[in-house]
């Protein structure tokens, strides 16, 4: 059993489900989550593209999680499943350390919630990273 793997879907999955949650909550989980001033107003507006961006990421999100799954042999092997694994991992460090450069060369746009999302990514990243090596 590849427990990283298992803990990476978990959290993969739990980000999408968190994703289908903030559409349904609507406005103020945007707000709430930082989904950033155009997505915010959007929402206000009654747009459907904060639930359609929301929704494409959620879906994303759920499907890393799949993947997660199928690398841990919970589920059947999915396609190219070391190839995307390796994608996978490569999005969530990225996405964890860029508050390094944000930090850096824009410090105007640096707030808390940047930091504890970097910080989850960057942990998730390194699940999935652990877990490849048990494949």
């Amino acid at each position: 059993m590849n427990s990283p793997l298992i803990i990476a879907g978990i959290f993969s999955l739990f980000a999408g489900l968190l994703h289908l949650l903030i559409i349904y909550k609507g406005t103020a989980w945007y707000e709430f989550f930082h989904a950033g001033e155009r997505i915010v107003s959007l929402s206000k507006q009654g747009s459907l593209i904060p639930s359609f961006v929301t929704s494409f990421i959620a879906v994303v999100l759920i499907i890393w999680a799949a993947y997660a799954f199928s690398g841990a042999q919970l589920i059947g092997k999915l396609p190219l499943l070391k190839p995307i694994l390796i994608i996978i991992t490569s999005i969530y460090l990225i996405r964890g350390l860029a508050i390094i450069p944000l930090y850096l060369f824009y410090p105007e746009r640096y707030d808390p919630f940047m930091l504890w999302s970097s910080v989850v990514c960057l942990i998730i990243g390194l699940f999935y990273f652990i877990g490849m090596y048990k494949i």
